[in-house]
Order: C-alpha cells, then sequence, then structure tokens
C-alpha cells in the first residue's frame, strides 16, 4: 500500500486525521484496499450491495442505532475511569462466598492478562490444547484432594448453580424416589434462592429447615448442607451422612475450599457430591464473577455428573496426553433428557485458582488458612471481652455476634471506618476475614464495636497466646496436594517458567485464527480486557449496599441500553452467566409469563432438528416438553411441519427456539413467517442470540418476531472465551416479558417488582445480582469504541470475510448450504462426506491435518455429521484468510493424491496428523511420504511454525482407562526409565 504523503495529508480534514485513531480500524482485519479485493472476488462493487443480498429485506433494520460515535481506546479508558472511581471501594467482612483474596501478580500477569490463555477456545481438539489441558487437570486434582471425593470437573459456572446442579445430580442417582430435596437453613441465601429456582419447573419440592431437627416428616431423595454454614458454624457431619444414607437420600456439601485444608473434608464423613468455588483462590470478587465453581463426587458417579471433565490418555506415540474425556456435554447426547444444560464453565478462572495452588502448594495454602483462622479467633476473644456473645461455638473465618437490636448502627459505624460487615437480622453481626486481613483492621473493627477509639485491643500480644479452636475430631489429617506439580513451582521464576511451558502448548487466538462456526473467535482487544484488573471493578462485594456501587450501576444500565439498543428489546437481565444460563432464564421468562395469564397448561417447546443440544437440554430444565421440528434439504425450517404441529397443539405451545441466522449459516427468508404462525398460536418465540455476529445493525430479533433472546457477550461482544469460559449470556426481552426477568433474594434491584408492585420476576438464576459482572467493562468498551457506524462495519465485514472464504474454497468442497443468491451469513459449512466416500479421508484426518498447517479446526460435524462449520469472524485480514484457505486447498490437493495413489491410503500425512517435532526428528522415518511433506506442507510455515505437543490422541482408550487427576508418581517414574533405557 503506497503511504500518504505530507503534502495529502495537508488536505486532509480534522475529521479524516482523527478517524486513523479510530478502534473500528484496530478491530477490523481487512482494509479498506482488502476489502475492495474481496469483493471483487465476489462480483461485487460494495459492502452495501453484499448485505442487500444476503440480509431479507423483510427483516432489514431500517432506522440506525441510537449508539454513539465510537470512541478512540484512550477516550474509552478515561470514559470507563471516571465511571469506575464512582464505586467505593471498602474493605469487605460480608463473606457469603465472596472474599477479598490476593492474586497473585505472577498469576494476573501470565494468565489473566496474557491472550494466550484469555483467548483460547475450549480443549475440544485435544492436540492443540494440552497446556489449559494440563492446568485443569490440576485444578481437578486439587479439589478432589482437598474435598476428599475421587473425582472432580473442570469447573462449574458459580457456587449457587453448582448447588442446583448438585440436586439433580441426586435426584438422578439416589436410589431413593423421594421427590423432596433439603436445604439447610444455614446455606448461603444466594444458594438456597438458585436450588429453588432450579426445583419448581422440575417438580422438585425444596424444603429449607434445621437438619438437627431430623427428617422423619419428608420423603426425601437428597440434601444440601453447607460446610462451614453461612454464619459461620463448623459441624461435624458425619453422623447426619450416616443417617441420610440409612433413608437411602444422597448428601451433597456446599464446602469453603480454603477451610479444608484445616476441617476433616466432607468426602472423609461420607458426603456424595461436594461443591462450591474457588474465588477465594486468587480470583478478584469482580462484583460477583466470575468465579470458578467445581463440583466433586464419587467416581462411581462420572457418567451422570454435569460439566467438562479432563482425563488422560495416550497419543499416536503412546505418550501421555490430555484430553476432554466421557463427552461430557450431556446435553448433545442426552438432549432433552439431559439433567444440566452447562456448554461453557470458567476455564480462565479454573486454571487461575489451580495456579494460586501450585505456587502456594499444601503447606501455603494452610499457612494461609491457618492466620485467618487465628485473626478470627483474636477478634472473637476480642469483643467478647467487651461484653459481646459470639454465637459459634467452633469456626473457621465466620463469626456472628449479638449486638442487641443495634446491628444497623454496627454496620453504618463500620461503613464509616472503610469496612462492610454482614447486618444478618436487627440482633446479629456477621464478619468473615480473609486473606487480606491485618492486625489493624481487626484493631479498627475492634473499636467499631467498643465506642472507644482510646482504648486497644493490643491484638498483636493476643494473637500469639492462641492455639486453634477447631476440636481435633474436625481437624484435617490426611494430606493433599501431594503431586509434585504443587511442589516444585515456589520461586517465582520456576512458576513464570511453568505457565510459559503450558502456554507455549496451545494454539490460541494470539497465534492463528481460529475458525469456529457458531462461536466467533474474535479478537478480544487489550483496551477492553484492561478495565476488569482496576481495583474499582476487581475488588467490589457483589452484596455491597447499592450506594458503593454506583459506578457499576452505570455502566450496567449503559450496557443494558446498549443491548437493547442492539437487538431491538425492551429490557435487559445481565445475571444469566454462560449462554446456556440464558437460554434457561429466557425459557423461565416465557413460562412465568403464560402462567401470570392463567395458562400454565402451555408446556411445549418447539425446537428445529438442528438446534443446538443446549436448546433441547434448557427446555426439559424450564419445565416444558420439547417437540422437535423438521428441517428441509436446504437447512430450513419446514413449515409445513410447523404448521400441522402448531395446529395439533396449539392450545399446549408455549414456545418455539430458534437460531437466526440458521445453525446452517444462512438468513432464512421465512423467519417472520415462522415467528408469525407462533405468535397466532399463543405461543412465545425464542431466538437463540448465537449467531448474532451477523445481525448487529443490519436486523434485529426484538423487531423481526422475537420476544427472548440470549446473547453470548463471549461471542458477539468481545468477552474472550478463556479456554472454554468466562461466557455471559444475558437476555433481551419485548415489553410485556420484562417484569419476568430473573430476580435476587440478597439486593435489591430495579426488576425486583412490576408495575403494579407485585412480585412476579422468576428467582435467581445466578448467584449473583449482576452474574459476571467483573467482565461487563469489556463489552461495555467494545460497543464505545466501535460506536454505531463501527458496530454496522463489524457485522457487515464478518459476512464479508464467511463469502470470501465460501467463494474460494466452492471449486475445492462443495458449500452445503447458501441463500438463494449464492451466499451465506457469516459462516458456511463445507461438506467432506463425499470425500470420505472416495477417498477413506474422515472430517477427524483434515481437522488434524490443519493443526500441522498451523490452524485451530473449524466446528467438525456440526449441525451435520461429517461437515465442517467455519466462521471467520470481522477480525482477520485478507492475509490470515488466504493462508487459511491455502491450507484448505493444499489438503485437499493431499486428498487428490490419495484417490490418485501417489499417497498411500493407510499411510499418509491426513491420517497421521498432527506431527510432532520428535516424529520428525526420529532416527527412522518410516512412513511412505517425506518429512518435509509431514512438517512444512506450505513453504510460509518454514518462517512461522507451531510445533503440535502429542500426536493424534486416542479418544477410545482414554474412556476405557479413565484417569481424571495428575498421574500418580508410579507414571513419572515409569517414564523415566523408559527415557534410561532408549
Amino acid at each position: 500500500m503506497a503511504q500518504t504523503t505530507v503534502s495529502q495529508l495537508a488536505k486532509a480534514s480534522l475529521n479524516e486525521l482523527e478517524q486513523s485513531e479510530a478502534f473500528v480500524n484496530r478491530h477490523l482485519g481487512p482494509d479498506n484496499a482488502e476489502q475492495i479485493a474481496m469483493l471483487k472476488t465476489l462480483g461485487m462493487n460494495s459492502i452495501a450491495e453484499l448485505i442487500d443480498q444476503v440480509v431479507p429485506a423483510s427483516i432489514r433494520r431500517q432506522q440506525a442505532m441510537d449508539i454513539a460515535e465510537g470512541l478512540t481506546e484512550h477516550q474509552s479508558l478515561n470514559k470507563l475511569k471516571s465511571i469506575a472511581q464512582k464505586n467505593q471501594v471498602l474493605k469487605s467482612f460480608i463473606g457469603m462466598g465472596y472474599y477479598n483474596t490476593l492474586t497473585p501478580p505472577t498469576i494476573q500477569r501470565n494468565i489473566l492478562e496474557n491472550p494466550a490463555w484469555y483467548t483460547a477456545y475450549t480443549p475440544y481438539q485435544a492436540e492443540i490444547s494440552q497446556g489449559r489441558l494440563e492446568a485443569m487437570l490440576n485444578f481437578q486434582t486439587m479439589v478432589s484432594d482437598l474435598t476428599g471425593l475421587e473425582l472432580a470437573n473442570a469447573s462449574m459456572l458459580d457456587e449457587a448453580t453448582a448447588c442446583a446442579e448438585s440436586m439433580t445430580l441426586c435426584q438422578r442417582m439416589s436410589k431413593a424416589k423421594g421427590k423432596v430435596f433439603f436445604v439447610a437453613e444455614d446455606c448461603h441465601p444466594q444458594n438456597i434462592a438458585v436450588v429453588k429456582t432450579r426445583a419448581e419447573p422440575l417438580g422438585i419440592e425444596v424444603v429449607v429447615g434445621n437438619p438437627s431437627k431430623g427428617f422423619e416428616d419428608y420423603d426425601l431423595f437428597g440434601v444440601l448442607l453447607q460446610y462451614p454454614g453461612t454464619y459461620g458454624e463448623v459441624n461435624d457431619l458425619t453422623s447426619l451422612i450416616e443417617n441420610l444414607h440409612a433413608k437411602k437420600a444422597l448428601v451433597a456439601v456446599s464446602a469453603d475450599l480454603l477451610a479444608l485444608t484445616l476441617l476433616k473434608p466432607p468426602g472423609e464423613m461420607g458426603a456424595d457430591v461436594v461443591v462450591g468455588n474457588t474465588q477465594r483462590f486468587g480470583v478478584p470478587l469482580g462484583y460477583g464473577g466470575p468465579h470458578a465453581a467445581y463440583m466433586a463426587t464419587r467416581d462411581s458417579f462420572k457418567r451422570s455428573m454435569p460439566g467438562r471433565l479432563i482425563g488422560v490418555s495416550l497419543d499416536s506415540r503412546g505418550q501421555k496426553a490430555y484430553r476432554l474425556a466421557l463427552q461430557t456435554r450431556e446435553q448433545h447426547i442426552r438432549r432433552e433428557k439431559a439433567t444440566s444444560n452447562i456448554c461453557t464453565a470458567q476455564a480462565l478462572l479454573a486454571v487461575m485458582a489451580s495456579m494460586y495452588a501450585v505456587y502456594h502448594g499444601a503447606e501455603g495454602l494452610t499457612k494461609i488458612a491457618y492466620r485467618i483462622h487465628r485473626y478470627t479467633q483474636t477478634f472473637a476473644i476480642g469483643v467478647t471481652q467487651l461484653g459481646f456473645k459470639v454465637n459459634n461455638l467452633v469456626y473457621f473465618d465466620t463469626v456472628n455476634i449479638s449486638v442487641h437490636g443495634n446491628a444497623s448502627n454496627v454496620a453504618k459505624k463500620a461503613v464509616q471506618q472503610g469496612y462492610n460487615l454482614r447486618a444478618i437480622d436487627a440482633n446479629t453481626i456477621g464478619l468473615s476475614f480473609d486473606e487480606t486481613t491485618t492486625l489493624n483492621d481487626i484493631e479498627a473493627l475492634w473499636k467499631v464495636f467498643s465506642g472507644d477509639e482510646s482504648q486497644s485491643l493490643n491484638s498483636q500480644k493476643l494473637i500469639e497466646n492462641q492455639s486453634i479452636v477447631i476440636p481435633e475430631k474436625l481437624q484435617r489429617n490426611s494430606e493433599f496436594l501431594t503431586h509434585p506439580v504443587f511442589n516444585e513451582h515456589r520461586s517465582e521464576t520456576e512458576m513464570m517458567r511453568y505457565m510459559r511451558h503450558l502456554a507455549d502448548k496451545d494454539l490460541a487466538l494470539d497465534r492463528a485464527m481460529i475458525p469456529l462456526g457458531s462461536c466467533t473467535m474474535k479478537l478480544n482487544a487489550a483496551a477492553e480486557l484492561m478495565p476488569i484488573s482496576w481495583p474499582e471493578f476487581a475488588n467490589l462485594h457483589p452484596f455491597v449496599p447499592l450506594e458503593q456501587a454506583q459506578g457499576y450501576q452505570q455502566m450496567v444500565s449503559e450496557l443494558e441500553k446498549m443491548l437493547c439498543e442492539t437487538t431491538c428489546y425492551d429490557a435487559v437481565s445481565l445475571q444469566p452467566n454462560s449462554g446456556a444460563q440464558g437460554e434457561y432464564a429466557g425459557l423461565l421468562a416465557i413460562r412465568a409469563y403464560h402462567q401470570s395469564r392463567g395458562e400454565s397448561h402451555r408446556d411445549i417447546c418447539l425446537i428445529p432438528a438442528s438446534a443446538h443440544g443446549t436448546n433441547p437440554a434448557s427446555a426439559q430444565m424450564a419445565g416444558m416438553k420439547v417437540m422437535v421440528i423438521k428441517t428441509t434439504v436446504d437447512g430450513e425450517i419446514d413449515l409445513d411441519d410447523l404448521r400441522a404441529k402448531l395446529e395439533k397443539h396449539s392450545q399446549q405451545v408455549s414456545a418455539m427456539m430458534i437460531t437466526y441466522p440458521s445453525t446452517h449459516g444462512v438468513f432464512e427468508q421465512n423467519v417472520k413467517e415462522v415467528c408469525d404462525l407462533v405468535h397466532q398460536h399463543g405461543g412465545q418465540v425464542y431466538i437463540d442470540g448465537a449467531n448474532m455476529n451477523a445481525m448487529v445493525g443490519v436486523a434485529a430479533p426484538g423487531h423481526f418476531g422475537g420476544d427472548v433472546s440470549h446473547l453470548n457477550l463471549h461471542k458477539t461482544f468481545a468477552i474472550p472465551h478463556g479456554g472454554g469460559g468466562p461466557g455471559v449470556g444475558p437476555i433481551g426481552v419485548r415489553k410485556h416479558l420484562a417484569p419476568f426477568l430473573p430476580g435476587c433474594s440478597v439486593v435489591d434491584s430495579e426488576n425486583e417488582v412490576n408495575s403494579e408492585n407485585e412480585a412476579k420476576q422468576v428467582g435467581a438464576v445466578s448467584g449473583a445480582p449482576w452474574g459476571s459482572a467483573g467482565v461487563l467493562p469489556i463489552s461495555w468498551s467494545y460497543i464505545a469504541m466501535m460506536g454505531r457506524d463501527g458496530l454496522v462495519d463489524a457485522t457487515s465485514v464478518a459476512i464479508l470475510n464467511a463469502n470470501y472464504i465460501a467463494k474460494r474454497l466452492v471449486s475445492h468442497f462443495p458449500v452445503l448450504y447458501s441463500d438463494k443468491n449464492g451466499l451465506v451469513a457469516h459462516e458456511c459449512i463445507i461438506d467432506l462426506r463425499p470425500i470420505k466416500e472416495e477417498s477413506g479421508i474422515s472430517v477427524d484426518d483434515i481437522a488434524k491435518r490443519l493443526i500441522d498447517y498451523g490452524f485451530h479446526a473449524p466446528t467438525m460435524s456440526f449441525p451435520v455429521a461429517g461437515t465442517l462449520m467455519i466462521e471467520p469472524t470481522e477480525s482477520e485480514s485478507k492475509l490470515e484468510l488466504d493462508r487459511f484457505c491455502d491450507a484448505m486447498i493444499a489438503i485437499k490437493h493431499e486428498i487428490n493424491d490419495v484417490v490418485n495413489g501417489v499417497l498411500d491410503e493407510n499411510d499418509n500425512p491426513l491420517k497421521n496428523a498432527p506431527h510432532t517435532a520428535d516424529m520428525l526428528m526420529a532416527d527412522n522415518w518410516t512412513h511412505l511420504y517425506s518429512r518435509a511433506l509431514a512438517a512444512y506442507p506450505l513453504e510460509s510455515l518454514r518462517e512461522t511454525k507451531y510445533w503440535c505437543p502429542v500426536g493424534r490422541v486416542d479418544n477410545v482408550y482414554g474412556d476405557r482407562n479413565l484417569v481424571c487427576s495428575c498421574p500418580p508418581l508410579t507414571d513419572y517414574a515409569e517414564d523415566e526409565l523408559q527415557g534410561d533405557l532408549s
């Protein structure tokens, strides 16, 4: 491109000069010249012409979005900083499952703020995910060790939803056939609220009460206990669990993982399921999330456990390799029979928590926990000396204190000194101590209770004369975190190198395009992510009074309006903390709406056959019956089948779930007709927002017939995938559904009551009122910097890039679906089934061979088996698109060579892919093709080559020989022995 001269710049307007700083120019991959070249390939003259042909006129948005012009990066950061400074960051002693913590700077810099970790995708391609898989296996080992159970998964969304998942797991596995799930009254209130929300549509009766009073009156299948309790009490659960087992009921315990370094773990008391969160393992509060929750259970429950499970297998060289085990995304297998709709989890936060354990080890964690306990004990003794009653007999880090009707005044005095306490009721104050607590904090809080600034507790002397108050029978005696990984990285040098070692194994967006259909792996700009580490956003407890969170409230309000504007909906809830949670919340709103109109009998959810597996799973969880609608050979909804089923079940239809643009990557022409038909029969239309990246600014679901949609902020609105989470899935609704948005049991919000002051909303679907609020600054920044016109440009270029790839590949691979103009939306599906029939080369072979070319594979076999679904996003340049197309075309030439006998049908670079460095460096090369073809099929790879750390992973072996924690020391000894022999 020719350089602009000074004389040319002299003629430029101020607006043209400022335009060079526009963020949209940094976000979009192709510049103007590249866009023109791609349009020429498509035979078009302009982006406008392309959009006119791709987006149906019947749904085309005519009115511009009411969103301001885009800000530059520094303007956005300055504006958001002024908003953040409206938050009052007092030191929290509220507890309730959320605690101040110290994020080791090396973990903050090398994990949270490192694109090698936060831009990675879910590890469905195991060979290029070995680093994050190892980190998540460390997480599973950490959780399993600390809870005393045999098996743990690779994270859950949050503690409250993990409690709800434990309920359905208990129901599925219990030999008792009762309908009652008993929840201890000293569970955290947000946990109780989410369990109640989950239970009601499933016909489960939740009883909240005191477990010590017995269960004779209840037909139980399971019980949920908190350990320690929300008010701080630590009880021995052993006999209680034994009694419940005698009734054939299962027991779930929500446990504080850090406390389990000192306390006897629930697994050793007989618990069947243990859940909780790992937030206090170095993950900032973030006004409620994202934080990695966990679930541990018995080995015999492994095939029913929700979420992801990392396992150990072997690769093609016979070497150890990690993978996702047991196909644990059960909603894709069991669909409407699934007990969970979990799709994303909290991988990035689980990695942070696991690294915290790696860095500190068992000894370091125990010291942190013991110091917290000693500080708690010191304060408890101090207030007892003042005449206050500490109500806890045994505690770890939390005490509740009787203050004789003075709780409000004590809490206000504490706020004046810079502290937030928990006013449990008018007579009781709760305090939870943590890793950040200092002796100065103890002195200051003691003076709040004493009311005398002149007195001193002399906490230093007091703390040195105390011993542990936890009874011996409740003390932990078993070892944990004995694996070498938790004992070899104490210095920052070793820790830094370990994190780099793992990152180097992986292929993330910082290395290459990740062309996954339906997953929108777009740029996650640094300027969008920087604010999440600011103390004003990172260090706020989710249950602080709203007046202390004015910055968050302003940002949330502005983001809700932005999202309403992009979707044409009337209201938004940001509470759902994943896309699947958004689906669930949207269907609950529809269900509640029908109930409010006396139409509870409406319980059928219509879902196209091509739908994502979470759709039927979410419908089942919302108490609906799934009815499948056929799709035509063109991939569109079969209108005849839809009409027939609507006519037959007119009075029972509750909702129809559709994805738009369709799962097949096309703007269906009949979408308005589909919506109108459903509405004519009294149903509501749920439009899955997974493909919203193709619509922002050019079409809107609330405009062409949707009643509710969830939006994947981790797709369209730039929150990074983080190796499988965080995700955020807010829902937008039309006005009539607004009263039924998720509520919150702990903090009041505008959605608590409708205009008649009658509470109508469904219960909480996540633990924190605004879900994963800590990452919302990312989406706010993305929209603010892109601005109205930039958002339209992003949509347009996403569609351009997808059509350019389809055009370049169509003569080599059939493009399975397109519209009447031969065009696709934001993604295209190439059909590999004829190749399999002709050559024996499978979709898996092509996906693994792409690794040798330095690419993550597109989405495999969804929505059609034997296909690849490709979505390039607007962030990829023409250079990168061409690099990918060149790789696919080269692979097709290799397939042709197999067909023509140039390459052996069994011993060829596709069947043996991916090729590791040690394969190529072996003394004896036994294959019938050259090392050069294996490693450098394109000359460009000689300059920049990603070396896969393992060969093709054996999935069958991994499932038959399931290992889901760090391999034992004997495995390492065997590896060393083999090395010596060689």
